[in-house]
């Protein structure tokens, strides 16, 4: 079973390509994001504001 749907696989990969290029920054600084990790939460992120269907983020 899929753990996230294709739209938000869709856009991880898109900031994924966006930090590779140096164009993903984070939110509030503003500041270059180097951690793929991060990355990948920001693409989550935005792919959850859009509604597809992604798990609850651990708090």
């Amino acid at each position: 079973m899929a753990k996230y749907s294709e739209k938000a696989g869709e856009k991880v990969e898109k900031t994924m390509h966006e930090m590779k290029e140096g164009k993903l920054k984070s939110g509030r600084s503003g500041k270059k994001v180097t951690s793929r990790k991060q990355a990948v939460a920001i693409g989550l992120s935005e792919a959850r504001k859009e509604g597809a269907k992604v798990p609850k983020k651990k708090s």
